[in-house]
């Protein structure tokens, strides 16, 4: 089994937002971005079932899935290959990991369930432009840029 490290922990909390790729029943890739991801501990994820029917169903019938973050200005992150099930509200195993989300507010009233990952493979993400020599502080000054680019509105504005 595979071990979430320290780093690898500290960026899913930090970022929260997981891509999560399932099989669906045709054998097409699904992904799908989920914004409540916890640590439950070294081998295991989870995030709250909110609005996920399609995740849900093709983890019932293939529980095989990947999941990605990354911080999007160090261009650095983790992806972990696991096995996902899905614990519902009325099963006894959800109260113990809904613990994991309290500080969420009424998150955890809003939760149909819990989608269990048990991680099988964990390995970092990092961008070619490390490859290239491009420093950590060149990649967050270029990404802050083109974030403050975007503004107002979330459009994409032209440099002056």
């Amino acid at each position: 089994m595979a071990k979430i490290t320290d780093a690898m922990a500290k960026t899913v909390t930090e970022q929260r937002l997981g891509f999560v790729a399932s099989v669906g029943p045709d054998g097409h890739p699904n992904l799908s971005p989920k914004g409540t991801f916890i640590v439950v501990d070294g081998n295991t994820l989870a995030f709250a079932e909110l609005r996920s029917p399609n995740t849900v169903r093709n983890i019932a019938a293939n529980p095989a899935v990947e999941v990605n973050f990354v911080d999007p200005f160090s261009r650095k992150g983790c992806r972990f290959k696991g096995r996902a099930r899905f614990v519902s509200k009325s099963e006894e195993e959800f109260a113990r990991l809904r613990r994991g989300f309290d500080g969420w507010g009424d998150l955890a009233d809003r939760m149909r369930g819990i989608v269990v990952i048990t991680v099988d493979d964990a390995q970092p993400l990092t961008s070619p432009a490390y490859d290239m020599g491009t420093s950590e502080a060149d990649l967050r000054r270029q990404w802050t840029d083109n974030f403050r680019r975007m503004q107002p509105g979330g459009r994409f504005m032209e440099p002056a």
